[in-house]
C-alpha cells in the first residue's frame, strides 16, 4: 500500500507523512531528499524547477515506489503538484496509490514557510506552486488548518471507511 501525502511547500507533508507511516507502520520517505544537487542549488538561489529540472527526480521515484511497493508500501511526503507528475509517480506500480492533499490558506503556508529552518524552499516560489497545483478530484482533500495527529486520523479513519480513498479510478492507471 502507498500513500502518496502531497500539496505545495508548508503545508505539512512530511510531519503528516513521518506521524502517518509510524501509525501504519510502514516506511517514510521525503521526496526532497531525492532531489539532485543541481536542483537543490537552484531551488536554494529562489528560482522553481521547470518539468525538465523535475524529469529525472521524478523518474527515480517511480522507480523507488515501484520497489516499496513490492516490499509492503510506503508512505512519500512529494509536491506532486502536477497530474502529468503524479501519473510518472505511478507509473511503475499496478495498485493505485492512496493519494492525501494537503490544502490550506496561502497565509499559514507563508507563515509555515517563515519558521523553517535549513529547509531550501523560499517563501517567495509559494505563488510558483500554488499556480502549477493541479488539485486532483480523486485525493482525500483535508485542510491544514487541523494539527498532524488530526490530520493522521483523519486519514486512518476515510482508509477504515473506505479501503479505496483518495485512489484514482481503476481505468485512469497506467503502468509501464
Amino acid at each position: 500500500m502507498i500513500f502518496i501525502v502531497m500539496g505545495v511547500s508548508g503545508c505539512g507533508k512530511t510531519t503528516v507523512g513521518q506521524q502517518l507511516a509510524q501509525q501504519l507502520k510502514l516506511p517514510f520517505y521525503d521526496a526532497d531528499d531525492f532531489h539532485s544537487k543541481a536542483n537543490i542549488e537552484k531551488m536554494s538561489h529562489g528560482t522553481p524547477l521547470t518539468d525538465e529540472d523535475r524529469r529525472d527526480w521524478l523518474a527515480t521515484l517511480a522507480t523507488d515506489l515501484g520497489q516499496w511497493a513490492q516490499a509492503g508500501g510506503a508512505v512519500l511526503a512529494c509536491s506532486a503538484l502536477k497530474e502529468s507528475y503524479r501519473t510518472t509517480l505511478q507509473s511503475h506500480v499496478p495498485e493505485p496509490f492512496h493519494w492525501v492533499l494537503l490544502d490550506g490558506p496561502k497565509e499559514l503556508l507563508l507563515e509555515r514557510m517563515g519558521t523553517r529552518q535549513g529547509h531550501f524552499m523560499h517563501s517567495n516560489m509559494l505563488d510558483s506552486q500554488l499556480a502549477t497545483l493541479e488539485k486532483p478530484a480523486y485525493a482525500l482533500h483535508l485542510s491544514i488548518t487541523n494539527t498532524p495527529s488530526q490530520l493522521v486520523e483523519q486519514i486512518v479513519t476515510a482508509l477504515q471507511q473506505n479501503p479505496a480513498v483518495g485512489t484514482k479510478p481503476a481505468d485512469s492507471v497506467t503502468t509501464s
